[in-house]
Formats: C-alpha cells, structure tokens, sequence
C-alpha cells in the first residue's frame, strides 16, 4: 500500500485514519484518486476534499458506526462506498462484542479492495449480477445456542462468508494452531476466499481453463471427497515442492485460491516498500544475491520475474527483523519454482483483464518466472 498525508498539515497518514491527530481535522479516502483526503465541511452533509477540492463528496454510511473511512461522490446515489456496497449480510450490531469484530472485518476488507481497484479487477455486485460479489458477515450461534450450527468461513458462486469469530485474535489463534497453519489473517482470510471468486470470473469459461489445468490440475475431481481426503490424511510429503502451502494441495481450486492470496500479500506489501523508499544490500558475503531496490509499482508491473526478485531477498530481511523482536517469521513460506509458474498464470490472467496485458504472457516471462523460484529457497528461509 501506498503512504498517506494530510493535505493540510503533512502529518504522516494510515490508510484507517478518519481523523488526523496533528491537526484534528475530518479525514476521508477516495478510491478514485486512491488517496487519503484531510476534509473540509461543507453544506448538507457534503465535505470538499483537499486533494481533489473542485468535487464534493459525502461518507459511506458505514462511517455511522466508525467502521469506513471512504468517500462517495456527491453525484452517485448509493449509500455505501465501493467497497461496503458489496456487503449482503453484517451481524446484529447492537451488542459491542459484533460491532468490534465486524469493524476489524470492514479494515481488512477495504486493504482487500484498495489492492483490487488498483489491480483494476472487475467488481460486480448482487444488484448487477445474481452472481455478483457479496459478503456474509455472520455470527457463530453456537455462542449463544450450544445446539445451533456453527458458521462456516467460504465461498459460493460469489458470496463470500465469514464468521465474525476470526476477528478475535485469540480464537483466530487458536484456529491456526488446531489446523496446522503457519499463518492466518482476516486479510488473509479475505484475500483466499476473493480468489476463488475471481478463479469463476478470470478463468472458469476463459480459453486459460486448459493452461489452468496443466499448472494447477482438474478441477473437476469431486471438491468434496478431495476435502475429506486431506483432512483424513493430508497432504502428500513433498507438498512443499509443488503448493505453497500444505491445504493448497488439496484441490486445484483451493490451490488456486492460496496461491492467489499470496499474489496479492506480494504486491501489496511490495508497493508499501517500494513507498517507504526501501533497498535490501545484506553485509554478507552472498549479499549480492540478495540485494533488491523496489523502485518500481508491482500493480503494473507486467513482468513477474521483477516482483519475484525483489520479494525474496525482502522476505529475507523482514523475517530476520522479526526473529531480532522475538516474532515468527513475517512471511513463513518458501517460493519453489512449481508455484511461481503458478503465480505466473494469475498474474497473467490478472493484467490481461485489466488491460496491461495485450493477450497470454510468452513462455519467456514464465521461464524467467520459474528459473527465479530456483533462488527461492535463498531468499526465504523457513521458520525453525
């Protein structure tokens, strides 16, 4: 992401600020101009905005319970942002328990769309399309009815659903460590179930279906049965030479779905070095290796070798902050070169919709791609 300031004072910014704490002053962000805006009130609920002051523009109305930030034009009549417009279902939101969950959810959905709208994916709603993007955010009732069923966290032909749960960090935790997994997030979360979501608008009845195949495997193999065989058995042995992470191989679609998390875990976190001004130069003797500079933006840049050469040695530096500090590895992954070709297909598929692309990225860039995973287990070394 980005870095923001405020246009009045020049105090640095987050992206979930609503109010500058130098100056005091309303802020808002405009997706259109993809910034953070320090406001000024005008009439009729209206503000005028100092990075685009010729407009006005009113807030979501999510922003009455301090859960969005963004900024709706005063000419479009929705209600909600470009982002909140999505959500179908929000939890019961007089109790504080849902209501702080369900702001932490709205947090990372809006990074969630910052990266979409910058990637210039299509982003359709129910309203357009009975298969349109939309969001459940639900509560568990077994934490009030012990017989009642507990919400399961997924995907279905574009709705997404969460269970509010996730946003505790203690039972999100505690989630991780009864499945295994060496990383979980409401990002996270967010970013694997949108991927299964765009494998039906990018790939499903695109003529890449057969490429998808040959990367990822049929998915036309019962969902179901392959579910249960992973979680009776799991995964293969040598699952780290092919997925990038263990539940990635249990079904091409789930394998898609990770693989496309961490495509977009790659360009977020690259274009917020890159705004930080950031080099890597290790003082060692194999640091030339693993030297980066990120002067360059990963939303539009079309060749993946670039993102994957600057993402290791990153990794790299970033994991060894967090071992200084006591903390698990930032990025506990390895990139083998089975799985960067497989991030060469969404990165693909990703630019050619969005236009950056003029058709299907040659064998070249994907050579390129694969040889780069080579130096992988260089550049990102696995948690102890």
């Amino acid at each position: 992401m980005k870095l923001f300031e405020c246009q009045a004072c020049g105090q640095p910014l987050y992206f979930e600020n609503s109010r500058c704490e130098s100056c005091g002053r309303r802020l808002g962000y405009l997706p259109e101009a993809e910034e953070i805006s320090a406001l000024e009130q005008g009439e009729e609920g209206h503000w005028r905005a100092l990075a685009v002051p010729e407009s006005r523009f009113r807030f979501c109305r999510n922003a009455e319970h301090d859960a969005c930030n963004w900024l709706i034009p005063s000419g479009d009549d929705h209600p909600y942002c470009r982002a909140c417009r999505h959500n179908r279902t929000v939890p019961d939101l007089s109790g504080e328990q849902n209501l702080r969950r369900w702001r932490s959810l709205e947090a990372a959905k809006r990074r969630l769309f910052y990266t979409l709208l910058k990637l210039g994916l299509p982003l359709v709603t129910r309203a357009e399309d009975p298969q349109g993007l939309a969001f459940d955010f639900l509560a568990d009732p077994a934490e009030n009815s012990p017989e009642g069923p507990s919400i399961l966290t997924g995907h279905d032909n574009g709705l997404i659903t969460i269970n509010i749960a996730e946003a505790d960090d203690a039972e999100r935790e505690r989630r991780r460590h009864s499945m295994g997994e060496p990383y979980r997030t409401l990002l996270g979360h967010l970013r694997h179930e949108i991927g299964h979501y765009y494998w039906n608008v990018l790939v499903r009845d695109d003529p890449s279906l057969e490429r998808f195949r040959l990367i990822f495997g049929d998915e036309r193999q019962d969902y179901g049965e392959a579910l249960r065989a992973h979680y009776a058995n799991g995964p293969k042995n040598d699952w780290q030479e092919e997925y990038v992470s263990s539940y990635a191989a249990s079904h091409p679609w789930e394998d898609f779905a990770e693989t496309w998390a961490h495509y977009l875990h790659i360009v977020d976190t690259l274009e917020t070095a890159n705004a930080f001004g950031m080099k890597v130069r290790p003082r060692i003797r194999r640091g030339p290796e693993l030297a980066t500079e990120i002067d360059f933006d990963p939303h539009r840049e079309i060749d993946l070798n670039r993102l994957v050469t600057a993402w290791l040695p990153l990794t790299f530096a970033v994991n060894s902050l967090n071992r200084s500090m006591g903390q698990p590895d930032l990025y506990p992954f390895v990139l083998p070169p089975a799985v960067i070709a497989k991030l060469s297909f969404i990165h693909d598929r990703i630019h050619a919709c969005s236009g950056h692309l003029d058709g299907e990225m040659d064998s070249h860039h994907v050579l390129k791609a694969v040889i780069g995973g080579l130096n992988s287990r260089i550049g990102s070394p696995q948690s102890s």
